[in-house]
């Protein structure tokens, strides 16, 4: 396997990961230069040292434009510079097994008290206690007209489900939060994939045009060489025909 010496660090590597630093953008070539000034533009790099840099610089980017790095977008920048997918790492806070038995019961009241099947059960109620203290028991009712045992159920019921309800709303909250969150971590993973992708297509036509004007450098010497030899043929030619006495 053929391989090359890198100008950066000295270090052999193969020659499938050799890059010209004129094909390299001048943002990074500049941070490769404070690192390791003795590089220029003439210089080989080798494409794992070269993606080093485009993570510092993917980093110095973000952090002249958002200001500081969170630990969400360091933790994005880890995840791609390491490969690894983001979505399966994202907590989506929707995990039973990280509720607390407080705030599963809070969301299995909540749910029950916001569905027909509780308004219907609660109707029914209400109207089997009515009609026992009216028409059954009569004279003998536990609650007679006006049901101020019933009222009372009904407000110690209400204050009740009115904090329950606010907790799962509140857990509610934070589930939407987590999704923002994970969203903007999601879109800021593919931001940066893209812009690698726009440098690795960058390089690739780069190292492209370098090629083709290699080629063409080559065949533009096979020509010359070529035209020579036609005219040294030539030349003999007539050589030997003067030397015959031909005069044509």
């Amino acid at each position: 396997m053929q391989t090359f010496i890198s100008d950066m660090s000295g270090k052999s590597f193969p020659s499938s990961e050799k890059v010209h630093c004129r094909n390299v953008s001048k943002n990074i070539l500049e941070l490769v230069r404070k690192d390791h000034p003795h590089v220029t533009p003439k210089s080989h790099l080798a494409v794992s040292e070269l993606n080093e840099y485009r993570q510092k610089y993917l980093e110095h980017l973000f952090a002249r434009e958002i200001g500081e790095l969170t630990e969400m977008e360091k933790m994005v920048l880890e995840k791609l510079k390491e490969h690894e997918t983001l979505t399966d790492k994202l907590d989506g806070g929707d995990n039973p097994a990280n509720l607390s038995y407080g705030q599963r019961l809070a969301d299995k009241i909540a749910t029950f008290g916001g569905s027909w099947t509780f308004i219907i059960m609660f109707l029914v109620f209400i109207l089997v206690w009515m009609g026992i203290n009216i028409y059954w028991l009569a004279n003998r009712a536990f609650d007679p007209y006006p049901f101020i045992l019933l009222n009372l159920i009904l407000s110690c019921l209400a204050a009740l489900q009115a904090p329950v309800i606010m907790m799962s709303q509140n857990r509610q909250e934070e589930k939407d939060r987590q999704r923002a969150k994970n969203d903007y971590m999601i879109n800021l993973k593919s931001e940066l994939e893209v812009r690698i992708l726009h440098e690795k297509i960058d390089h690739l036509i780069l190292h492209q045009q370098q090629d083709m004007m290699e080629i063409q450098q080559t065949q533009l010497e096979m020509l010359n060489e070529v035209n020579q030899a036609l005219k040294k043929i030539a030349g003999s030619t007539n050589n030997h025909k003067h030397t015959n006495g031909d005069p044509a």
